[in-house]
């Protein structure tokens, strides 16, 4: 499974890929006004900062609902960098620019994906990878987890190449049940990344090793 990290903040990135299991970044406009950053051109000068930190996919959305709108950022988004995937909102117009994006070889990234046939039309439109917020559905009582294990049933199904990308991933468990299910990918905080590291047993087990080797020296 690819781990992206969903933030604007730069030092977090660079943390996360100094780990060495950094695969992407993932952003939106509130994740960069958490950031200080607002306006188009501080926005697009942020990508670029983005992509130049990290060796993989950085998904750069769009702010339009319209076909033309979306083409016509889109555009421009892919043209800053080779790493940026378009990032295209799960609606009418978003999914006939997906298939735009799709002939014209420009990677997308479906994103609001909250049910299975959601996730169908983006794949049948040529999405690279489609978000299920699996965060946001437990927040509203629905299992995010079962929505994940749908669409793998059906992406697998018909051999689908769109990659499902956990999105809205809160926590650590989360990290790892998406794993178990199949996720090709997740995005979440840095916390969630570096709790994989976490368990009493190696903190009991590390200062046992220290404290037998310091009584030898």
């Amino acid at each position: 499974m690819k781990f992206f990290i969903d933030t604007a903040n730069l030092d977090q990135i660079r943390e996360a890929q100094s780990l060495g299991v950094l695969d992407g970044v993932t952003t939106n406009p509130s994740l960069m006004a958490k950031e200080g950053i607002t306006g188009e051109k501080n926005i697009i000068e942020h990508y670029v900062k983005i992509c130049e930190l990290v060796d993989g996919d950085v998904s750069a959305e769009v702010i339009a609902v319209d076909f033309a709108g979306m083409v016509k950022e889109g555009e421009h988004l892919a043209s800053l960098h080779p790493q940026i995937v378009v990032k295209i909102p799960m609606i009418e117009e978003g999914v006939k620019a997906l298939k735009y994006f799709y002939d014209a070889g420009i990677k997308t990234n479906c994103t609001l994906v909250f049910s299975t046939g959601q996730a169908l039309l983006a794949a049948k439109a040529g999405a690279t990878y489609v978000s299920p917020f699996i965060g946001r559905l437990d927040d509203n009582s629905t299992d995010g987890l079962e929505l994940i294990e749908d669409i793998r049933l059906v992406f697998d199904n018909y051999s689908y190449g769109t990659e499902i990308l956990a999105a809205s991933v809160r926590h650590t468990m989360h990290i790892v049940n998406c794993a178990k299910i199949g996720a090709d990918v997740m995005t979440g905080p840095l916390s969630a990344i570096k709790g994989l590291l976490n368990h009493p047993l190696t903190d009991i087990g590390l200062e046992k090793f220290l404290s037998d080797y310091r009584k030898g020296n």
